[in-house]
């Protein structure tokens, strides 16, 4: 498949974007929380109430639904794909186009979810106590399903061609983004919509933080996440939803799309060795493998936007495969997830926007937090502040729970 798609002659390139993120939720207000390395991370009380270890979280601007879509287009959302359409359905505006755009077998979406936590619980608690299921309402079938964004949005938006949720943990919504790029590259599809939706609710974040992966630095929110720091000590937890129309250029240029970028390689592999524990092995294959299939040397890449959460473990493991990679080029790296937290399976795609955008705007986004690697961590080049500097290619990496790994490697469209 990926000797097909590289073989094909076709260009996938990008001409929609949408988000809901903790950094903002159009565009022009997330860029200026890059530019300016301003974090979205807070308090959440309703979590220091419940006994949460770590009451931190990123937290969204204030937005309803109801203002984007109908009753009855909407009954069936979970928390995770509200964010979802929403974010959809400012990338389908952003790329010029209508929703008739999607009317066709040769249109797809491919959104990445890996839980629906409230919904599932609230089905669980109401049954129990009140010992009947009548009263919980057909809808949340729709709503309890991990595939509640896709379900949800493939009939509103008419799309006749392949339809998916991609559930790979913390690289959902990067192999989202890299399946619907085969698609598109193969011939399989003209246009799809991918990307990747995560939930904010305190359900579904109790789990994680029983397993004490959350920073504790609550007196200081904004300066909790610490990507690649030697004082890191753990992630918190964000969510939203990301969203990013793809398309074979032919396709776009035929309706004047205006192109934001293009995906030239896609990368994947699996550790294959420990649950939560990564060696960097695994991702020194995936990066690897992206910059086969884009054709590029590590020289090549301006800048990578690392998948580094703040944990101690994953954080050493990505230095590791970064160094053995890009060891003679000195390529700045920085993670915007000091800014954002982690926004878990949204991430992948979240962080494509988050890359766009700073190709666009000729732009480094900070490693906020960030002082000095530990002593014995394989050294890579972090830029702590923001960096003004023209961007050709730019490199992504997603990695997950299970040891999924995906990067993608994106360059400024050049006719």
């Amino acid at each position: 498949m990926i000797s097909a798609a590289r073989d094909s002659g076709r260009r996938v390139v990008f001409t929609g974007m949408g988000l809901v993120s903790c950094l903002g939720l159009t565009l022009d207000a997330v860029t200026s929380s890059l530019q300016e390395g301003r974090s979205g991370i807070r308090v959440v009380p309703e979590r220091e109430a419940l006994g949460f270890r770590s009451p931190l979280s990123g937290v969204l601007p204030p937005f309803d639904v109801k203002d984007y879509m109908k009753r009855k287009d909407r009954k069936g959302l979970s928390e995770a794909a509200a964010y979802a359409s929403v974010a959809v359905l400012k990338a389908v505006e952003h790329s010029g186009g209508d929703f008739g755009l999607f009317d066709s077998e040769r249109a797809g979406i491919i959104i990445g979810n890996d839980s629906s936590s409230d919904q599932s619980i609230y089905m669980l608690d109401t049954v129990r106590s009140e010992r009947k299921t009548t009263t919980l309402g057909s809808s949340l079938v729709l709503k309890s399903m991990t595939s509640s964004p896709t379900i949800n949005l493939t009939p509103f938006l008419k799309i006749k061609g392949l339809s998916l949720t991609i559930s790979a943990a913390c690289a959902s919504g990067a192999h989202s983004t890299g399946l619907a790029y085969i698609m598109i590259k193969s011939g399989f599809l003209d246009i799809a919509l991918a990307g990747g939706c995560q939930e904010l609710n305190w359900q579904s974040m109790a789990s994680f933080d029983a397993l004490m992966t959350f920073s504790v630095r609550t007196d200081e929110p904004e300066k909790a996440s610490r990507p690649f720091d030697r004082e890191r000590d753990g992630l918190i937890p964000s969510g939203g939803g990301a969203a990013l129309v793809l398309e074979d250029l032919d396709h776009a240029r035929k309706r004047g799309a205006h192109i934001l970028a293009e995906v030239v390689g896609y990368g994947f592999s699996s550790d294959g060795t420990h649950v939560t524990n990564p060696d960097g092995v695994g991702a020194e294959r995936c990066i690897r493998m992206a910059l086969k299939q884009a054709g590029m040397a590590p020289e090549d890449v301006d800048y990578i936007n690392a998948h580094a959460t703040g944990t101690l473990v994953g954080d050493y493991a990505e230095a590791l495969a970064i160094h053995s990679v890009f060891k003679e080029c000195d390529t700045p790296v920085s993670s915007t997830k000091s800014m954002t937290g982690h926004e878990c399976w949204m991430a992948g795609a979240s962080e494509l926007i988050y890359s766009i955008l700073m190709i666009q705007e000729e732009f480094i986004a900070p490693n906020i937090n960030f002082t000095a690697q530990g002593e014995d961590e394989p050294p890579i080049n972090v830029v702590p502040t923001t960096r003004e500097q023209p961007l050709e290619v730019v490199l992504s990496n997603s990695f997950g729970f299970g040891g999924t790994n995906a990067s993608l490697i994106l360059s400024k469209f050049h006719g």
